[in-house]
């Protein structure tokens, strides 16, 4: 569903007032901040991660050129990706991939792709996405029954059933997580939707969590987590984390960017220099041993909602950041675990977006087909091969939907037929072309009408070719029309 929010960058003359960034700052800043600190606990890496990441994506990201109003940071999206990537690899390792993957974007941005992310099926980005989706919320019901997640995704789904006992006999955690996403629930729906229904539900659900015995967050000082990256430890075998964090970042931004175009009526994005701003950010992310970042629709589209008119509202939530990580560190350490799940779990929700998903199965079987197979195989693979095979069989399936093509068999007088190919003749559809052919009664003359095709690829042009040798050879004449000049060959 399309969300139209009126953007009132167009009423905003040069001189106008910074007040409605400032405003539309805080409320991003409010909405990122357990955002930021979720995504890194359910990445698997230190809390503190989560939110360089965030400082970078505002700041650094926030004043380069490419988008004016989408804002980037850790996005639940990439969480299963890192959690992976960090069991096999390391939590050092990490910096060096996410370094590897911002140069990588950047390349990619100064040789002009970032317009053909356009052109990715929505079947398969949709796929992608509630296969993220899917293993995001199985992986967040855990802390809800006060457990650590298992690190892979079979894993995860065979524990579940354990999961239902320990949520029994320690309801403490259920309960909060619940309260949590009501909270949210409820809050969205209200008229005090200024104010982020997330960050009232935080703040509820931590001041009932210090009755109760709950796991917590622990933040400490950014100098304790953040170090340069080793770069003794690049090695070949990284090199498929580099493409696929790099791939995967960009699609998801870019993505998220022409969402947020839809949502104002303010300058486009132009993809290029985004794609080369989300390469910078991830390359100083690497550098610092962060999580990688993307634009994020949830930030982006709440930045719209608040009134953003200018880039200055991304580039001050990312300051709002760093103040309060400076500053008031402690205040995090009073958040329960589950209550940071339950909002990662209603993330994983939208992610999963299953209205979509059975619609799209109701309406489009073939569509829904790819998305299927690229979720499943997400699921149970991992990332980078469900999104490659999805594309395969995207690919493999507009060919088919293109290979439009009609064979007509009239037949003039006793001894003569006449076939007449309309349409594209491609190879996917050469066994019935040949079917048709093959089938035609013996005659002395066949004529064989191709200037109605629009294609005829190299496959068919020999079959057909082949198949008139063989009937001249046995004594008949075959007439073609080539489709370009449209003169009969004669046989």
């Amino acid at each position: 569903m399309t969300m139209q929010i009126k953007d009132p960058v167009s009423r905003s003359p040069g001189g106008a007032s910074y007040w409605p960034d400032v405003g539309a700052s805080l409320v991003v800043f409010l909405v990122a901040l357990p955002l930021c600190v979720g995504v890194a606990v359910a990445s698997g890496v230190p809390a503190e991660l989560g939110i360089v990441t965030g400082i970078v994506g505002g700041i650094v990201v926030g004043l380069l050129p490419g988008s004016s109003l989408q804002v980037s940071g850790p996005a639940a999206g990439l969480t299963v990706l890192v959690a992976d990537t960090v069991a096999a690899h390391g939590l050092a390792a990490l910096g060096v991939i996410v370094l590897g993957s911002g140069l990588l974007q950047v390349l990619m941005g100064l040789l002009r792709l970032g317009r053909w992310f356009r052109a990715i099926s929505p079947a398969v980005v949709q796929g992608m996405l509630a296969g993220i989706g899917l293993v995001l919320v199985i992986s967040q019901l855990y802390p809800f029954a006060g457990r650590e997640a298992p690190a892979g995704t079979a894993e995860k789904f065979a524990g579940l059933p354990g999961l239902v006992a320990d949520a029994v006999t320690s309801p403490a955690g259920v309960g909060i997580g619940l309260l949590t996403l009501a909270i949210t629930a409820v809050w969205n729906r209200s008229r005090l939707r200024v104010v982020p229904g997330v960050l009232v539900a935080v703040v509820v659900a931590s001041a009932v969590g210090l009755l109760l015995p709950l796991r917590r967050i622990e933040v400490g000082p950014l100098a304790d987590v953040v170090s340069v990256v080793d770069l003794s430890l690049a090695d070949v075998g990284l090199i498929g984390a580099v493409v696929t964090f790099a791939l995967v970042a960009s699609a998801e931004s870019l993505f998220s960017a022409a969402a947020v175009d839809r949502m104002h009526s303010g300058p486009r994005t132009r993809y290029d220099q985004e794609l080369v701003a989300q390469g910078v950010g991830n390359t100083l992310c690497g550098v610092l041993g962060a999580l990688p970042l993307t634009a994020v629709i949830v930030r982006s589209s709440a930045n719209v909602a608040a009134g953003a008119r200018t880039k200055a509202s991304r580039v001050l939530h990312g300051i709002w950041l760093l103040l309060f990580v400076v500053a008031l560190p402690g205040v995090l350490s009073f958040v329960p675990l589950a209550a940071l799940a339950a909002i990662l779990i209603q993330a994983g929700w939208k992610l999963l977006q299953p209205r979509q998903v059975i619609a799209l199965v109701r309406t489009d079987r073939a569509e829904s087909f790819v998305l299927l197979l690229t979720a499943v195989l997400i699921v149970t693979t991992d990332l980078l091969t469900g999104t490659l095979v999805g594309l395969l069989a995207a690919v493999v399936k507009t060919a088919w939907d293109v290979s439009r093509l009609s064979v007509t068999v009239t037949p003039d007088g006793q001894e003569h037929e006449h076939v007449t190919l309309r349409g594209n003749a491609t190879f996917l559809r050469l066994p019935r072309l040949l079917e048709a052919l093959e089938a035609l009664p013996v005659t002395k003359h066949v004529r064989v009408d191709l200037s109605g095709l629009r294609h005829l690829d190299e496959a068919c042009r020999q079959a057909i070719e082949h198949w008139a040798e063989t009937h001249r050879t046995a004594g008949r004449t075959v007439d073609l029309i080539r489709p370009t000049s449209g003169r009969p060959v004669p046989g």
